[in-house]
């Protein structure tokens, strides 16, 4: 079998090898056909040497893809700011210092150049800066005077600029021409109108004629004409009420499909743009504020549809992108301004829904007919569509009183509609499978935003964490990236989810009458938080399993990173599960002790409090030291090591610090009797103290194993030793208080603690000569003088002369001890070699 595979190895390197010669063949066919292409190309220029200076041309040596390329690209390399006057410019043939120029006065009167600049930033891609290195041959030329500029710019400006300047003279020559006539009353508002038509078909005329020979020019005509006519019909019926309403507009709709035929007769998008503007301005122009909403949107709609078409059908996208721009701000202005969801509830939502289909079918035709590569640009114009929509609905729903009740089903249909989208692309295979990807990703996302929309409480956090455990387990298996991509905020989001289900269902229970009782570990918030470990706990085995890779390449750190915060998610959800339970399980106890004795009185069993403090540390020091165990028999991990030694740590203190006082308080309940008239109080209020201890002196001997683990490398183990002597002594201070209480010795509490620290001390100093361990003769020193600044500041004042007498003379021997101990043990305390 061995055999056999070697000998496939062989075959597949040697199919490779093939392939690569395959490929080196027609590359060396390529660079030969181009080298005979370049010295035919020789062979044809010596005529061209003997000129004195080649054709003056005003474009540099590097030019842009936007200059090589059909369509409109922004020149990034004779860029002043994003490229795209320059862009224009060699799209319209115009010298790119006149067009700043031009935009510079259209940004300075009209306040429009700024706006317009940034979406056609935004909408208009880059070009690709390519070198151009011509082939020249070394041809030695005498030395000329400098010829003088070239025609080429008094032919730009004669042939093109003038032309552009002269018709926006005229047009604002007519506008001055016709406001003088109003205001001196000296021809009719009917002359007026009839004039400036007659003026529009005039230029009209003229430009069919010139047509033929005169193009350029003849489209520049036919600009300004259509402009007139916008506005002479905006002043027939604004300002003189001549024509009603609706011959107004079928008329703008007319110029509006002139408009487009003859910039599909010219070839020149520019003429689209002009009627492309006029048409979205005329709406407004015609309005008198009398609401009639679904006229507008419904023009709005049919303008769309037309320049749509002929964006498609030229591949005019800039186009597309103005459109889209402008038909999304006239929609929310209105939304914003003017929409009464009284009137408007149906009109808003089945107009932002033609709008966004129109717009969505537009952006799908152009990458599946068109078959346009997949770019940035794509994903913004999607998303963009796709939320704006979404997010109008979203109001206009939640406003109304039935569509409040559809939020869910609003937010589905739009899963469905991106669902239904990708399926086809899937099954036809119409496009690249990054379009496949980014739509079903919204498929996704529509359906996640459904959940918290649709349902309420721990439904939310199961559903997400699915989703998050679903998406995950595709990504992986099926090496795709997108998927994995899209399960990671749904990860973060299942987490917040179940946190803030806690916040509402572990909130302290006496704050509340007690009404709901919730039986411990058998409830659905229990069950809820069991589910969400699942679902982590698979996506953790995905990740650690060494079949299921990540598709997500030079992302070993990210990996890592990931496996970290699954982990940590994990470890801390079984951790507050339990715990939060626990909680719950006694304030539910809490709060069924209150008793109502008359109207003054009123008590309540705080020993419950204490036991739940208690039972919770008790809680804590059994997952740390499970934990503990499991790492170092099973995982092994030293990140996980270290921080599980700083939690044990904790623990510990949170015990010293708050444990302690709670054990102190339940002895004293034990031992007062106003409680037990009313509350049933047992021996249990003491063992539970030794119960604590067990463990806590579990969790110590598992902290000792980690420092013996070898994959935990700790070089430095003082910090342990001196956290344990703390303990120690904490407790053998405190069990010392508790059994003089018990014994009813409250007076000898100065002086019991005073003579056990200075035995603890001497104990010290024996253990640290016995085990060379200087930090823990430096620890009996300091112990010893804490308790000399004890007994000369505190115990001195308050105890009688016989105890004085017993603690002066204990502590002084002790001291007299431990001098000795140093005196004999010298030598061997210097050969001390520290951990």
């Amino acid at each position: 079998m061995n055999h056999q595979d070697h000998i496939n190895d062989l075959h597949k390197k040697l199919d490779l090898l093939l392939k690569k010669q395959e490929a080196f063949s027609k590359e060396v066919a390529e660079l030969q056909n181009e080298l005979k292409l370049l010295k035919a190309y020789e062979k044809q220029q010596p005529v061209e040497k003997k000129t004195l200076v080649e054709e003056p041309t005003f474009k540099d040596t590097i030019s842009t893809n936007a200059e090589n390329r059909k369509g409109l690209f922004r020149d990034t390399y004779h860029r002043g700011l994003g490229g795209v006057c320059s862009g224009l410019g060699n799209y319209f043939g115009m010298n790119r210092y006149v067009v700043r120029f031009l935009w510079i006065l259209l940004s300075l009167f009209f306040g429009l150049g700024f706006f317009l600049y940034i979406i056609l930033w935004m909408a208009v891609p880059k070009s690709k800066t390519t070198s151009h290195n011509p082939i020249k041959e070394p041809i030695k030329i005498p030395a000329q005077k400098p010829l003088k500029i070239s025609n080429e710019l008094e032919k730009f400006i004669g042939e093109n600029l003038i032309n552009k300047i002269g018709i926006a003279i005229l047009i604002i020559g007519i506008a001055i021409g016709a406001k003088y006539s109003i205001e001196n009353d000296l021809i009719s508002p009917l002359t007026r109108i009839i004039l400036g038509y007659l003026l529009g078909l005039g230029l009209l005329g003229l430009s069919i004629k010139l047509k033929a020979t005169y193009e350029n020019f003849s489209a520049v005509l036919v600009s300004g004409s259509m402009a007139i006519f916008y506005f002479l019909t905006y002043a027939a019926y604004s300002y003189y009420e001549l024509i009603p309403q609706l011959i107004t507009f079928a008329l703008m709709v007319i110029f509006t499909v002139f408009t487009v035929i003859a910039a599909l007769q010219y070839n020149k998008q520019i003429i689209a743009h002009i009627g492309l503007v006029g048409a979205y301005a005329v709406p407004f122009l015609l309005s008198d504020n009398s609401g009639n909403t679904y006229v507008l949107f419904s023009y709005m709609a049919i303008i769309n549809t037309g320049i749509l078409v002929l964006a498609f059908k030229k591949y005019w996208k800039p186009l597309y992108y103005v459109s889209f721009v402008l038909t999304w701000l006239i929609y929310v202005s209105w939304f914003v301004f003017s929409y009464i969801k009284t009137d408007d509830f149906t009109t808003a939502l089945t107009f932002a829904s033609i709008f966004f289909i129109l717009f969505y079918i537009t952006f799908l035709v152009y990458k599946l007919i068109k078959k346009e590569s997949f770019e940035t640009l794509d994903i913004i114009l999607l998303l963009t569509n796709s939320f704006v929509f979404y997010g109008l609905g979203f109001v206009i729903l939640n406003d109304h009183e039935t569509g409040h009740q559809l939020l869910g089903l609003f937010t589905l249909c739009n899963a469905m509609l991106h669902f239904i989208v990708s399926v086809v692309i899937f099954k036809l295979k119409l496009a690249d499978k990054n379009l496949y990807y980014l739509i079903a990703g919204l498929v996704l996302v529509f359906i996640t935003m459904a959940i918290p929309v649709q349902l309420d409480g721990h439904w939310v956090t199961l559903l997400w964490v699915g989703e998050a455990a679903l998406l995950f387990w595709i990504g992986r298996t099926k090496q795709v990236p997108i998927y994995e991509y899209l399960s990671y905020p749904l990860m973060a989001l299942a987490t917040l989810s179940l946190y803030q289900d806690w916040t509402h269902i572990y909130i302290d229970y006496y704050l509340f009458d007690g009404s709901e009782k919730i039986t411990p570990l058998l409830n659905s918030h229990f069950f809820n938080t069991v589910l969400f470990i699942a679902g982590f706990g698979f996506i953790h085995y995905l990740q650690n399993h060494n079949v299921y890779k990540t598709a997500i390449l030079s992302k070993k750190k990210w990996s890592k990173w990931l496996s970290i915060v699954v982990s940590a998610i994990i470890i801390s959800t079984v951790y507050f599960g339990f715990f939060f339970e626990i909680r719950h399980y006694f304030n539910s106890l809490y709060q069924e002790s209150i008793l109502t004795i008359n109207q003054y009185e009123r008590y309540s069993n705080g020993d419950i409090l204490n036991f739940k403090t208690i039972w919770l540390l008790i809680y804590s020091m059994v997952f740390v030291s499970a934990l503990s165990m499991i790492n170092i028999k099973r995982i092994k991990n030293k990140f996980l090591g270290h921080l599980n030694l700083g939690l044990n740590g904790l623990v510990v203190l949170a015990f010293l610090f708050s444990g302690l006082y709670m054990l102190s308080e339940l002895r004293e309940s034990y031992l007062n009797e106003i409680p037990s008239k009313y509350y049933q109080i047992s021996s249990f209020h003491i063992i539970i103290r030794y119960i604590s201890f067990v463990f806590l002196a579990i969790t110590l001997l598992v902290s000792y194993k980690y420092l013996q683990a070898s994959f935990i490398k700790l070089t430095h183990k003082t910090l342990f030793g001196v956290l344990l002597q703390i303990t120690a002594i904490w407790i053998l201070s405190s069990e010392l208080i508790n059994l003089m209480d018990l014994s009813g010795s409250i007076q000898s509490h100065k002086l019991g603690l005073s003579i056990s620290w200075g035995l603890y001390a001497l104990f010290l100093i024996v253990l640290g000569i016995w085990k060379k361990k200087k930090y823990l003769r430096i620890g009996a020193i300091a112990l010893f003088s804490l308790t000399l600044i004890k007994l000369f500041f505190y115990d001195i004042v308050h105890l009688e002369t016989l105890s004085k007498t017993v603690v002066f003379v204990s502590l002084g021997i002790l001291l007299l001890i431990i001098s000795f101990l140093y005196n004999k043990f010298k030598n061997s305390i210097s050969d001390d070699v520290e951990d």
